[in-house]
């Protein structure tokens, strides 16, 4: 949840009893300094900025935004208003949690507020800003970005990967017919983690997902992107950097980068070896070698080893959890309610009748499935707080001001529980959908689980038709029920961050599979 989930992952010893007598004297001063410029800072408080919670000294807010930020931010906004600042540390952020606010944001003041924040470890990890989703505004992020979407993202492409993703849930579904031939519990949490990961290891490496720790690469790179680092927290210099030194941050960040860096250089290094085979597709580290090497200069973006690094670490942080959150919710929530789970069932078992198999084609003529993933996407957006922006230039929405390097974030996960746009808004009723034209493209601000304007994600359509996919065939080819005689009332729902950029289910989904039989 970038940089609310500081508190969880910041790890420094508070216990002054193990730092040397000098560390405590600075300690002390830099707490007398912090907490004076505080209040000079509080004197000259910015005219008209939105209303605040109290503060406390040095980490202001920080102690308000517990375990689960997104739901804090949303109970802080019943008292404080859908614009509201924090400050966290020295670091101040306006909250955005209605529609009309997001709709005022992200389209009425979208080019001014499309810039992103700059931290150490999205330096580090975005090779300097050489990526989309954390590079600065600038002419290079829109060339970048229109390369992407032109080879990677548009809507042949993604089409294009279809046999890719239908012979990666066949594969998925193939591995739960074991368990499901001798009546065993699937944890299809970790099913649908593989999945992700097959199907985005052989677009963009062109090559099988051979599991060996990778998901857990992406998982310490997120925790530290999702935090700042002490030296930023700190406005002191040189107190910040005592913390982190302490705490081995930056000798994590390095050895996660570098393990992270390694992966992509060995890839890349494959592509260019001419034993090589040449492949029956060319992947997304083929098709940026190529624009490499057909470079004519001078040219606005040179593709470089770097760059290519960057995309890819773009690539893996936005569609490896993502996609798998929202297969485990949305089977989780047809769990708990299995009328809505056999209406589904009948709905694709109907259309698909003795095939075998749900096709991509197929699911294009199965709206209730279409309306599934739309309500757990409105329910259980994968990262309730869409990453932060920054204010370009000065404007107001709703008489507040906006200022010039401000960072503002949308809490998503409220803006989709709002009684004034959704009725029952905490049941999950696909059917809410039915005579309605509201989608999660961006053109409605009641759903934004992948933003919108100008840093909507990218990578949507692939996303969404993997959930797709893997749904209409994990529907049609089994029935599913809860182990051990578990009742659908006590099947746990509860949320966790852990230290992550997204929300998934706390405790693993495991459903027992019965096969099917047309």
């Amino acid at each position: 949840m970038f940089f609310l989930s500081f508190l969880n992952s910041f790890s420094i010893s508070m216990s002054f009893l193990h730092f040397p007598p000098w560390l405590h004297l600075i300690i002390f001063l830099s707490s007398l300094f912090i907490i004076l410029k505080w209040k000079a800072a509080a004197n000259k408080r910015k005219c008209n900025f939105p209303p605040s919670p109290p503060k406390i000294p040095i980490i202001g807010n920080l102690h308000q935004l517990g375990k689960l930020p997104h739901k804090s931010l949303w109970r802080l906004s019943q008292l404080y208003g859908p614009i509201m600042s924090l400050s966290l540390g020295r670091i101040e952020i306006i909250i955005i949690s209605s529609v009309e606010t997001a709709r005022a944001l992200l389209k009425i003041h979208d080019l001014q507020s499309c810039n992103r924040p700059q931290t150490h470890a999205i330096k580090k990890f975005s090779y300097n800003f050489l990526d989309i989703a954390f590079s600065p505004y600038s002419d290079y992020w829109r060339e970048i970005r229109k390369i992407c979407m032109l080879e990677f993202f548009s809507m042949k492409r993604v089409l294009s990967y279809k046999p890719i993703r239908e012979q990666e849930v066949g594969l998925f579904i193939e591995s739960i017919s074991q368990s499901a031939s001798c009546g065993a519990v699937v944890d299809l949490s970790e099913k649908s983690i593989a999945l992700t990961a097959g199907v985005i290891f052989r677009i963009a490496f062109g090559k099988q997902f051979e599991g060996d720790g990778f998901h857990e690469l992406i998982s310490e790179v997120e925790a530290l992107l999702g935090s700042y680092s002490a030296s930023e927290f700190f406005p002191v210099p040189f107190v910040g950097e005592v913390f982190d030194w302490f705490s081995g941050r930056e000798t994590r960040l390095e050895r996660v980068f570098n393990e992270m860096n390694g992966l992509f250089q060995e890839v890349i290094d494959e592509h260019l070896c001419p034993q090589r085979p040449k492949p029956e597709q060319d992947d997304i580290i083929d098709v940026l070698l190529a624009i490499s090497k057909n470079q004519v200069e001078p040219c606005s973006v040179v593709i470089t080893h770097e760059n290519i690094k960057a995309i890819l670490f773009d690539i893996f942080l936005a569609g490896l959890d993502t996609s798998s959150i929202t297969i485990v919710w949305a089977m989780a929530e047809l769990a708990k309610n299995s009328k809505l789970m056999k209406k589904a069932q009948e709905e694709i078992r109907n259309y698909v009748g003795n095939k075998r198999k749900v096709t991509e084609k197929d699911v294009e003529e199965l709206p209730y499935l279409k309306m599934i993933v739309k309500e757990t996407l409105r329910l259980h957006p994968p990262a309730p707080l869409l990453l932060p922006r920054e204010t370009i230039s000065h404007f107001k929405i709703e008489d507040y001001n906006f200022y010039p390097k401000t960072m503002v974030q949308v809490n998503v996960w409220a803006i989709g529980r709002d009684p004034t746009y959704w009725k029952d808004p905490e049941e999950f009723l696909p059917e809410r959908f039915a005579e309605s034209s509201i989608d999660y493209k961006g053109q409605h601000f009641e759903l934004l689980p992948f933003g919108a304007g100008r840093r909507i994600c990218p990578g949507l359509n692939m996303g969404v038709k993997t959930v797709e996919l893997a749904l209409a065939n994990l529907l049609y080819h089994y029935d599913w029920k809860l182990p051990n005689g578990m009742k659908e009332e006590d099947l746990d729902m509860e949320e966790n961050s852990g230290l992550s950029l997204t929300i998934y289910k706390k405790l693993p989904l495991k459903l027992v599979p019965i096969l099917y039989h047309p």
